[in-house]
This record gives structure tokens, sequence and C-alpha cells, in this order.
């Protein structure tokens, strides 16, 4: 393990901005006058407390740049109603998606930050009317409101999962016709995706990508190029945060996390697909 025990920015993340967006992807920035491969994705993409992420092992192998367009804590709107990145992934030869959970999307029921997706905005009147015993001025991030909401009423919570699954399975398929090349879905946990989101489930204690089901992956697939399904291997798991570079107050979001050897297991299995795309 490493990390700087004089607090954060243990990790130097290169942060920069492209074109018009008001993003900061993960530098170092890289040239898109030339060919390259877009990556989208949430934190596993950014390579939180990860020196070498996935999108930077494959770029030497490939001969082409590798962009990190992952955003730490992305929800699918992030990615979808960006601009740039719509222009950057028609403009790239080849398009790598990370499957993330489908908690942090605005949808019927919840309005989430449009840039900081992982962030609670409002409720709507709908939700409020389902749950009028829940105070939702309480709630800053999504998956605590959703957890509470769960555990309030395990009945009712079942509508708001089902809205969450719909709205997401419906954006991510938009997220993928708006890429004009090939397109990668790759699916990166430490778990085989369930065939269905167990019913009895706290919000707070599932694995991500959170309420994404093999049957919503299933109906996903056929709109993309290739799907790379990489779960970390036990020996990967074992090895926790060697490797990760992070500090002391950060020692438990790093402990959540997948870490460089998982990423390593990752880039090993998507570099053929690209190969034959690039």
């Amino acid at each position: 393990m490493t990390y700087d025990v004089l607090g954060a920015g243990a990790l130097d993340y290169m942060p920069c901005r492209y074109g018009q967006s008001k993003l900061l992807f993960r530098g170092p920035e890289r040239r898109l006058d030339a060919p390259y491969v877009a990556f989208l994705g949430g934190t596993a993409t950014y390579g939180k407390f990860i020196k070498t992420p996935f999108p930077a092992l494959g770029e030497s192998g490939l001969g082409v740049n590798c962009v990190n367009f992952g955003i730490a804590n992305a929800g699918v709107d992030v990615l979808l109603h960006d601009g740039f990145l719509s222009e950057a992934c028609k403009g790239a030869q080849t398009t790598v998606v990370q499957i993330i959970g489908a908690q942090n999307l605005s949808n019927r029921f919840y309005t989430v930050h449009p840039r900081r997706n992982d962030r609670f905005v409002t409720a709507s009147a709908l939700l409020k009317s389902i749950y009028p015993e829940v105070d939702f001025a309480e709630f800053h991030f999504n998956k605590h409101m959703l957890s509470c909401l769960y555990n309030v009423s395990k009945e009712r919570f079942a509508a708001v999962r089902n809205e969450v699954q719909t709205a997401w399975l419906a954006r991510m398929k938009l997220l993928l016709k708006k890429a004009s090349g090939k397109v990668v879905l790759v699916w990166f946990a430490d778990h085989a995706p369930l065939l269905q989101e167990p019913a009895g489930l706290d919000p707070a204690k599932s694995r991500s990508p959170l309420f994404v089901t093999r049957e919503m992956l299933d109906e996903l697939a056929p709109h993309a190029s290739a799907y790379v399904e990489v779960i970390a291997t036990p020996e990967a798991m074992a090895s926790g945060t060697d490797g990760m570079v992070f500090s002391q107050l950060e020692a438990m979001a790093a402990a959540e996390m997948l870490g460089p050897k998982a990423h390593g297991e990752l880039a090993q299995q998507l570099g053929p697909v690209l190969q034959s795309f690039v």
C-alpha cells in the first residue's frame, strides 16, 4: 500500500479540459487531431488512486492515443449530455464504455446534479407522494437517499428501482447510438452480473454497478460492437490496495475500489478486442 500521510492530493491526476467542456478530465492531455480511442466511464475509468489505470495501460499496445474521459462518480447523464463528449466519441476510432450504476441519473422520481451525478438535487412530486413521511431535504447523495427509501418501505422502493433501471437502459442505448464508430461495452467489477437485482437488498450494501442486471446487459449488448466482461480474479482481490496511492483520509474509499492488478487484468482482456478495431 502507498499513501501520503500529509493528507489529500497524494496522486497527481494532471487534470485537463478539452474543448468547451466544463468537465475536468484526467491527464495528461491527449491530442484529438490524430487517431484515438475514447474511454467513457466512472471512477474506475478515471482511475481514482491508480497510477496507471486501464485506459493508459492499453495505449502502448495499441499505438494510438487512448483518451481518458472517465469521471469520478459519474452517472450516464453527464456522459450523455456533455456536448464535447458526444463529439469526441464521434471522432474516435473506437469508444470504450464502462458500465456504471443506474442510481446516478435523473428520472421521474428524482433529479441529480448535471455534472456531479452522485449528488441528489430534488425529489419529484410523484416521489414525495409515494413517500410522504420522508424529508428529502436531508439528503445530499443519491445512494444515501435510496437506502433510506428502501428501509422505510421495501414494497414502495420496488417502483423506484424499476424506474431507475428503465431510465438507465434507455439512456445507455442512446449513449451507444451517439458514438458513430465501434463501441466496446465493458463490465468491470468484483462479481459477475446478477440475473436480477435482489428485491431484499439495501442499496447501501449492494455492490457496484448498482441496479445493473444480466437481463439489462443482454438487452444492451446488441447495441455495441463488442462486450467485454472482466471479473477481478481472487489474486487481484487479495492484493487489496497494494500499489494504490491515497491519503489516510481516503483509505476507506480506496479499499472499496479495484486495484492496479485488476486494472491490468482488464487491459489484458480488452487489448485484443481493441486491436481488431483500430
